[in-house]
């Protein structure tokens, strides 16, 4: 595989106005070919998404998902520019398509890393550095063994981290640049809220056998 220069990544990052990040991993997936690499970030919509990212999004839709059976529902806040694009068939059915993704990731409970709190971080970490299996480590190995897992298990909270449910081969952060790349406009993700029917209420538990002897009037 070609090395891909940090010169590279900048003139492929000025030509498409992706991430960096983004950048670096079409040149990685296309060996270091600028064109065919510019041709991998338009078809996942992340090219010229990066140059709208920083533009004011304070319009959009609140949408909702209730999942068959009315056990599990999903309200979330999508932003865009403009009312008019927050009214497209194309930007609902990207917000609902969200709220479903939430749906089917129960573990997730951030929209990104950025927003888990400093706490939620330090706890990870300290019960990483707790296991068994690094006793023995020395500290600087112990270290990057910890930061993995933690970069990890932080990625599982977020929401944008996660393949998106109709097309594994991207995350919702990619999805959500493809709805960029169509609509003209800075979208976001801003939050959501999930609702799981009984959550949170004691149940009482009660025994077959008690019921039984409860609807006979034995004891």
């Amino acid at each position: 595989m070609a090395e891909i220069s940090a010169k590279l990544v900048q003139e492929l990052r000025k030509k498409t106005g992706a991430g960096m990040m983004d950048c670096k991993k079409a040149l990685k997936e296309n060996d270091g070919d600028m064109a065919k690499a510019e041709d991998w970030l338009r078809k996942k919509g992340i090219a010229k998404a990066g140059k709208k990212a920083d533009r004011v999004a304070a319009e959009g839709l609140v949408g909702s998902y209730i999942h068959t059976g009315g056990r599990v529902g999903v309200l979330v806040e999508v932003n865009c520019e403009t009312d008019f694009v927050g009214r497209r068939a194309e930007f609902q059915e990207l917000v609902r398509n969200i709220a479903m993704q939430i749906a089917a990731c129960p573990n997730v409970e951030y929209v990104k890393v950025a927003d888990i709190p400093e706490e939620i971080v330090q706890r990870e970490k300290n019960i990483e550095m707790g296991r068994d299996d690094l006793s023995n480590k020395p500290d600087n190995v112990k270290e990057k063994i910890v930061q993995g897992r933690i970069d990890k298990r932080l990625k599982e909270l977020s929401l944008v981290d996660q393949p998106y449910i109709r097309d594994q081969s991207i995350t919702i952060e990619e999805f959500v640049k493809q709805g960029v790349a169509q609509l003209g406009e800075n979208i976001q993700i801003r939050r959501f809220v999930r609702f799981i029917l009984g959550e949170g209420i004691e149940k009482e538990e009660v025994s077959f056998a008690d019921e039984v002897a409860a609807q006979t009037g034995s004891k």
